[in-house]
C-alpha cells in the first residue's frame, strides 16, 4: 500500500539530564519538508521543559482524527452529490488513565460545522454521512479511542 515517515529529532540543550532537568522541545520534520516545533504537552511536562507555543503529541493525536475525518466527509459528501463550501471543527480529546494506570486518550469528540453550497442534508443524512466518513477514515481504523461526533444544534 504505502509508508509515511516522519523524522523526529531532540538534541540535549543544557540542564541536568540525570535529575530530568532539561527541555523536552525537539522537531518533527515530514518528506514534503515542513519542520514543526513540537514538546510534551505542558500539562505532562511542565515549563521551562516543555514549551506550550509547541505542538504537542496529544493534541497532534486529536488534529489527526479530525483531519483524517473531515478529509474522508468531503469525499463522502461529494460522492452523495452534497457540495461542502466550508469545514471546521473544533475537536477535543480527553486522557485518562488506563487499565494498566498509564494515561491514554480514551476519547476524542469532533464539533464539525459544515456549510454547504446548493443542497444541504436534512440531519439524518448528514448523521450518515459522518458515519460513512467514520467508517472509512485511516486513523480511526487505526486506534482504538472512542471517536463521536457531535452534531451542531443550530
Amino acid at each position: 500500500m504505502s509508508e509515511h515517515k516522519a523524522h523526529i529529532e531532540w538534541t540535549f540543550a543544557g540542564g541536568d539530564f540525570a535529575k530530568g532537568r532539561y527541555s523536552r522541545e525537539h522537531t518533527w520534520q515530514f518528506d514534503g519538508g515542513l519542520t514543526v516545533p513540537a514538546s510534551p504537552s505542558p500539562t505532562v511536562v511542565p515549563a521551562p521543559y516543555s514549551n506550550p507555543a509547541n505542538v504537542d503529541p496529544e493534541e497532534a493525536f486529536v488534529a489527526s482524527i479530525a483531519s483524517c475525518h473531515m478529509l474522508t466527509f468531503l469525499y463522502v459528501a461529494y460522492k452523495a452529490g452534497f457540495a461542502v463550501q466550508s469545514y471546521q471543527d473544533d475537536a477535543v480529546g480527553v486522557m485518562t488513565k488506563g487499565e494498566n494506570g498509564v494515561p491514554w486518550i480514551s476519547a476524542v469528540t469532533l464539533r464539525p460545522r459544515i456549510q454547504y453550497a446548493g443542497a444541504v442534508p436534512d440531519r439524518e443524512r448528514e448523521t450518515k454521512l459522518h458515519r460513512d466518513a467514520h467508517h472509512g477514515c485511516f486513523i480511526s481504523n487505526s486506534v482504538k479511542t472512542n471517536i463521536s461526533v457531535d452534531s451542531p444544534t443550530d
